[in-house]
This record gives structure tokens, C-alpha cells and sequence, in this order.
């Protein structure tokens, strides 16, 4: 039952995506110091959410690895 569950799931977000990116085909430019790239949309959103995740999972490791050694008992 739970299998059945989780490819719904897939299918769902896949369809959302796919969504996103059928709606979403006006170009946008981001700029940073002397750099800037134009891209769709979709794509910067995508890019933006998955950045996200890497930096969001990086900080909470480092900031968990932290808590960890300051908490810990000396030998």
C-alpha cells in the first residue's frame, strides 16, 4: 500500500514541475558583481530551491557538529 503511496507522490511532484515549467517560459536576469545569465523562470526557481537545500543542509550540519563539540564532556 505505502509503495503505491509514494509512486502517487512522484507522480504528483513530477507533474507539478513539469507545471512550472510549462507556465513559466518568460525569461528572467540575475546579476551578480560583473556576471549575469538570463534564463526561464521555471528554471532560476528550480535552481534557487535546490541551492537552497545544499546550503540549508550544509548550515545545519555544521551548526549540529558545533552544538555536538560544545556540549561534549571532556575526557
Amino acid at each position: 500500500m505505502s509503495r503505491y503511496l509514494y509512486i502517487a507522490l512522484i507522480v504528483l511532484c513530477a507533474g507539478i514541475a513539469l507545471l512550472l515549467k510549462v507556465q513559466n517560459m518568460e525569461t528572467a536576469t540575475v546579476s551578480l558583481l560583473n556576471m549575469s545569465v538570463t534564463l526561464p523562470t521555471s528554471i532560476l526557481v528550480l535552481s534557487v530551491y535546490v541551492l537552497g537545500m545544499f546550503t540549508g543542509g550544509f548550515v545545519f550540519g555544521l551548526l549540529r557538529s558545533w552544538i555536538n563539540k560544545a556540549t561534549a564532556r571532556p575526557n
